[in-house]
């Protein structure tokens, strides 16, 4: 594809050049402004980001590694296809690796962890509101993984954030000018008060609901009937965590 037909904007970089073109891909991929199937070449993607071919080379072997582009030898990179069977799939390894460990997570949490989930929460909110679809999608990965990195399993943690970067999210600028992405950020909040009450139970159906309508919603504009479903999965055993609670004490 002609370098002026891509839908890119010239980057500005707040953290490493490699990080910052990283993200900007991603998203663009995510919400699909560069299509799936579709072959770009390094130089055609640097010029609407305003940077050099090497950087954006470098990002691309770090969204191979997570599932998002596939190498073309003396080509580019071409974007890999998720189909709504994938999305469907995907959506429930996240539900069943997810929400047991928020249920196993709540009330074993030190206090002092929420002020800085709450302020991830915030500018989640605060993203979507602004029709920021760059930083929602980068602090919505960051937020989950943050929750998830008191299980103290790094596995857990880097597959569940690579999952959630495979996804597809086509309707998301739609439901920003529809207003219905800030009703969707607030989930995140709605799940800390659970999480922060104790309230196992409840966090759990929050999680796998958010997950589950997330999903459809952000991809399609819709949600199916099914997305609100709880089902019961097999729980992370509370005494396979560390009792983070114990550090404050």
């Amino acid at each position: 594809m002609p370098a002026h037909n891509i839908p890119l904007d010239t980057i500005q970089q707040y953290r490493s050049l490699r990080s910052t073109v990283t993200e900007a891909l991603r998203t663009a991929i995510i919400v699909g402004d560069l299509e799936e199937g579709e072959l770009y070449s390094a130089p055609a993607l640097a010029e609407p980001l305003g940077v050099s071919a090497t950087p954006v080379r470098e990002a691309m072997m770090d969204l191979t590694n997570d599932g998002l582009v596939v190498p073309v030898k003396n080509k580019g990179f071409r974007v890999t296809e998720m189909t709504p069977e994938d999305l469907r799939e995907t959506t429930a390894v996240r539900q069943l690796l997810e929400a047991p460990a928020v249920r196993a997570l709540t009330g074993r949490l030190p206090e002092a962890a929420f002020p800085e989930l709450r302020a991830k929460a915030e500018e989640i909110s605060a993203a979507a509101a602004e029709g920021d679809l760059r930083t929602y999608l980068a602090e919505d990965r960051a937020f989950h993984a943050a929750i998830l990195q008191y299980t103290g399993n790094t596995r857990l943690v880097d597959l569940c954030t690579r999952l959630r970067g495979q996804t597809r999210l086509k309707a998301l600028r739609s439901l920003v000018d529809e207003g219905r992405l800030v009703e969707s950020a607030h989930e995140h909040i709605t799940l800390l008060d659970r999480m922060q009450a104790g309230d196992a139970e409840g966090a759990y159906e929050v999680i796998m609901h958010h997950l589950g309508h997330a999903s459809q919603l952000w991809a399609q504009g819709t949600e199916g009937t099914e997305a609100s479903e709880v089902v019961e999965v097999t729980p992370l055993l509370v005494r396979d965590l560390p009792n983070r609670a114990e550090d404050t004490e």
